[in-house]
């Protein structure tokens, strides 16, 4: 999708664990899949600039992750299924987020589930927090019963009004 003018977010997926590569792949393989999947519909300014420095996760991004035990060094140059649900997650985090705060999101997140169940709970709730923030829905219920689901739910909530802002941002200076 590059033209933010068909922006969809009915559409937008990010994968679940069981349709995550079942073979590791290589840093550029990597960087390929999570850009198709979320720059569309994260990264507005990538339509601006088109330099390399703008995407929403690069090599080197990657690397620093890597260096301040955001993820798992790779094992033979690859990536497993665990390395990628994590940078899913943080690219979406990181509009927000410091990667201190991120990792320690993380921790929580893992604290009571294993990384398949939690990483496809963010998923679900991500996709849902962005539809209900551009459809201008409710999404949080207050009354929920778990202090992990709240600050997960209101984590995601920050995230989808980040990007609608940006989103509606790109939109008016468009039009400008």
């Amino acid at each position: 999708m590059n033209n933010k003018n068909t922006f969809s977010v009915e559409s937008f997926h990010i994968p679940r664990w069981n349709e995550l590569p079942t073979i590791d792949l290589y840093l550029d393989q990597v960087v390929n899949l999570i850009n198709s999947f979320l720059s569309p519909y994260i990264f507005f300014k990538n339509d601006i600039k088109k330099e390399d420095s703008d995407e929403l996760l690069t090599k080197t991004m990657i690397n620093n992750y890597v260096k301040n035990n955001l993820i798992e060094a790779p094992i033979k140059k690859q990536y497993s299924r665990n390395q990628i649900a994590k940078l899913f997650v943080i690219c979406v985090l990181k509009q927000v987020y410091s990667m201190q705060d991120i990792k320690k999101l993380i921790d929580i997140a893992l604290m009571d589930s294993t990384i398949q169940i939690a990483y496809d709970k963010f998923c679900k709730l991500f996709e849902q927090a962005l539809l209900c923030t551009f459809t201008r829905k409710d999404f949080i219920d207050k009354n929920s019963s778990s202090d992990n689901l709240y600050l997960l739910k209101s984590v995601l909530l920050s995230c989808s009004y980040k990007i609608y802002v940006e989103y509606i941002s790109f939109i008016k200076s468009e039009k400008s």
